[in-house]
């Protein structure tokens, strides 16, 4: 495995036309983020505290970069939510796989805390939000969903994936198919752009905006030829998202990230060939030898495809090579058989007796 291994990662993605690797810039659902890696209670965090509101602080865990978000701007973050006292958790967008819209300004009465936190971060940034209970859910709390109890004060994991400069506040919802299915495929553009800057976190920042545009929600309804737009431009970002999760090593991301366009186009080449990448790095052989021989037949002359299978080949036949020094080495030759000992009591028994059998049959003869 470490012989494909280092081949594979020494590999770039191309961004060059025509070919497996590179990233999909043509044609005019889940977002995945950056998983928290510690699921067991809000994080510790030990960045300055920032005062934000006299009921809203915040800690920044990950910088992020660029403009912050102003008023009426449409954002899309992931966040996690605990009650601070009792460190119950209720709400996580990253289980989910389903980012929260939020236009600042227009937020729902409970997420006034919130909104104030998101407000002063930056596209990307991560950060640890301490809201009062007076800018979340109040001092009735909430029992349906989510289940708040009163006067709770909240505990916030937010990361901002992006957001829309827009003046009016227009949300996902207030927009055509043709606004949404547009709106996504800016985002990708500038995701293509940043990709070939090598800015990858960034780029897949924009992917991210591109699809949450087009959630399971908005693609439930379409069907046609705006279904066909929509993935024409949802499918790509999760093909390039995957792109840079591959460079970026996180291969059971890109595995997820293929594994999504494969659900809607089981032929994808490109799903196939990504999938077979990360798949082989990880050492799920036979797994990834299946993705590269049925990309291979929608794709017979890809020569990435062809090197791919050659190094899965290269590397079954040096591991059986190992193994069978492994085992020659650990048994040794084959003995030689060794000659019987012989008992020397029975041999001079067996003498005996045919000395005797002689002697008897002479005796015989002679009384004839």
């Amino acid at each position: 495995m470490a012989e494909v291994e280092e081949e594979q990662q020494q590999q770039k993605l191309s961004v060059d036309q025509g070919g497996t690797d590179e990233i999909i810039t043509e044609g005019a659902s889940v977002v995945h983020g950056e998983l928290p890696q510690d699921d067991t209670g809000p994080p510790k965090v030990d960045s300055e505290v920032e005062f934000l509101h006299e009921k809203v602080t915040k800690q920044i865990i990950k910088e992020g970069h660029g403009q912050k978000p102003t008023k009426y701007a449409t954002c899309f973050l992931h966040y996690r939510a605990w009650t601070e006292s009792t460190q119950h958790k209720f709400e996580d967008t990253w289980h989910e796989q389903q980012p929260l819209e939020l236009v600042i300004g227009k937020e729902k009465k409970e997420m006034t805390g919130l909104a104030i936190g998101v407000n002063s971060m930056k596209s990307g940034e991560r950060a640890l939000l301490h809201v009062g209970w007076e800018l979340a859910y109040g001092k009735e709390g909430s029992f349906s969903f989510p289940n708040v109890p009163p006067t709770a004060d909240v505990l916030y994991e937010v990361e901002l994936i992006g957001f829309d400069e827009t003046g009016e506040g227009k949300a996902r919802g207030d927009m055509t198919v043709e606004e949404r299915i547009g709106a996504a495929d800016r985002r990708k553009m500038d995701g293509n752009a940043l990709f070939k800057e090598e800015k990858l976190e960034e780029a897949m920042q924009q992917y991210e905006m591109a699809i949450a545009y087009m959630g399971d929600d908005f693609m439930f309804q379409l069907f046609g030829k705006f279904r066909d737009m929509a993935l024409a431009v949802k499918n790509p970002c999760h093909l390039n998202t995957a792109a840079c999760l591959l460079k970026l090593q996180r291969y059971d991301e890109a595995i997820a990230q293929c594994s999504i366009v494969l659900a809607e186009d089981e032929n994808n080449v490109k799903a196939l060939f990504r999938r077979g990448k990360a798949r082989a790095i990880l050492g799920q052989i036979d797994a990834a030898r299946e993705d590269f021989l049925k990309a291979r037949k929608f794709a017979p002359q890809d020569k990435a495809i062809a090197r791919e299978l050659h190094l899965i080949a290269e590397h079954e036949k040096a591991v059986y090579q190992k193994q069978k020094e492994l085992y020659k080495g650990l048994f040794g030759p084959r003995p030689e058989p060794k000659p019987k000992s012989k008992n020397w009591l029975i041999v001079i028994w067996q003498w005996l007796l045919s000395l005797f059998y002689l002697l008897f049959r002479r005796k015989a003869r002679k009384d004839d």
